[in-house]
């Protein structure tokens, strides 16, 4: 799943965007998993809105197909999930999917510190804001909060890149532990 964000936030960086908000909110009781990534990018026109979903279409000029936004949209469906795209010129994107949690066919979450981490450190100039909820018990990290934090210091310093994803890490772990005991 990590992979799968990465790569459509990527989309947004490359539309332009300078603030990329993920939310991700994993319901146990309801068995689903919500994954959202809001971009404030170019947007898609309208006209190219269903095409962006055909794995044989891209706007690069580096390769031929298109697959991330399709492959994740055929991964939700199949576990039982929904995904949308909303987008509009000038206004942004946003990408949803659910996905039924107990199905045999979804795939590890993956390494979202990881993802996020490089996220930040190849694109510093571009906000983040990542939320986790588990069950209603929140983590939320926002890089402009992290940037007046660090003053002259810059967010893509290793030290630094090294505490968000140990941090990011620790947090969504210890959010699945305390759902788990509670």
């Amino acid at each position: 799943m990590s992979l799968h964000i990465m790569d459509v936030v990527e989309n947004g960086i490359a539309a332009g965007a300078t603030l990329i908000d993920v939310a991700v909110a994993e319901r146990r009781k309801e068995n689903r998993l919500d994954i959202t990534i809001k971009d404030n990018g170019r947007g898609i026109p309208s006209h190219l809105l269903e095409q962006v979903l055909n794995p044989f279409y891209t706007t690069r000029t580096t390769r031929r197909v298109g697959l991330g936004l399709s492959l994740f949209r055929e991964a939700s469906r199949r576990c039982d999930g929904d995904f949308h795209i909303q987008s509009g010129e000038a206004r942004g994107t946003e990408v949803y999917a659910s996905f039924r949690r107990d199905h045999i066919d979804l795939a590890p979450f993956g390494d979202i510190a990881g993802s996020l981490t490089s996220l930040i450190v190849g694109n510093p100039g571009v906000d983040f804001v990542y939320r986790h909820d588990v069950d209603g018990e929140l983590f939320h990290l926002d890089t402009r909060d992290v940037k007046k934090e660090l003053e002259d210091v810059p967010i893509h310093n290793p030290d630094v890149i090294q505490y968000l994803s140990r941090f990011i890490r620790d947090s969504v772990a210890e959010l699945r532990r305390s759902g788990q005991t509670g």
